[in-house]
């Protein structure tokens, strides 16, 4: 049976707002994270990267369900928010999730070394260790 006892999957026990909210993240994306949208589609298509999906309180980037893997993208106020950004963290980690952060600058000067640090973090994965 798929979803609950009601057959509700948990994308629909989800309130409203959180599916409009995701929408209005994915539009309002910075050009960091659009480049690296686009790079992860285009290098890693067998991830399945969904962006902005919403995991308890929180959105993550670029989530790939299949591998437990979140790639986050910090803009210059993340400096200001690591408190947040820690327990966020401990939160997915908890979900089972592994997390990646790379900061805006890195994405647009290395979006290829980027990349590339996912992809390992994935082959990682694929070799069956945590």
């Amino acid at each position: 049976m798929r979803g609950n006892d009601e057959g509700l999957t948990k994308r629909q026990r989800l309130p409203a707002t959180v599916a409009t909210r995701s929408r209005e993240l994915r539009q309002q994306a910075g050009e960091p994270e659009r480049r690296l949208w686009r790079a992860l589609r285009e290098a890693l298509p067998e991830a399945k990267f969904r962006r902005q999906v919403p995991l308890g309180s929180y959105h993550a980037d670029f989530c790939s369900h299949g591998y437990r893997l979140i790639v986050e993208v910090d803009g210059d106020d993340h400096d200001t928010r690591l408190e947040r950004d820690e327990a966020r963290t401990r939160f997915l980690h908890d979900e089972g999730y592994d997390v990646i952060r790379f900061a805006n600058a890195d994405v647009m000067q290395t979006t290829d070394g980027v990349v590339t640090v996912i992809a390992s973090a994935i082959a990682h994965k694929q070799k069956g260790r945590p």
